[in-house]
């Protein structure tokens, strides 16, 4: 289960930027998360939820943002979201496809008193 790893990664970004800046408590945190990372968002908010017990960040809300999964035609240029990883342009049928969106996975904001 990744997940539990990226719980912790999000975790110290967060109780970082919040000792960083003298925060006493993180109330919310929103996330961006790709369809392309495989992450189970259930998952995610346990593993979040159980490392950041006795923490600043201690029943904050966490707010995944899902991202789709977009690629741009490098033969036509089209931009169209990619359904189950066929990686094919309806468009004009190459190949050729460029991911541009659905890898993300990143700490967006988060609310601090």
């Amino acid at each position: 289960m990744h997940e539990m790893a990226l719980a912790e990664g999000i975790l110290d970004i967060v109780l970082s930027y919040a000792d960083k800046n003298e925060a006493k408590k993180v109330t919310e945190i929103s996330v961006l998360v790709g369809e392309m990372t495989g992450v189970v968002d259930e998952s995610l908010e346990f593993c979040f939820t159980s490392i950041a017990k006795d923490t600043k960040a201690e029943g904050a809300k966490l707010i995944l943002k899902r991202i789709p999964l977009v690629a741009r035609c490098l033969e036509c240029g089209k931009e169209t979201k990619i359904e189950r990883y066929n990686f094919t342009c309806p468009h004009c049928g190459s190949l050729r496809m460029e991911t541009i969106s659905g890898r993300e996975l990143r700490v967006e904001s988060l609310e601090a008193d």
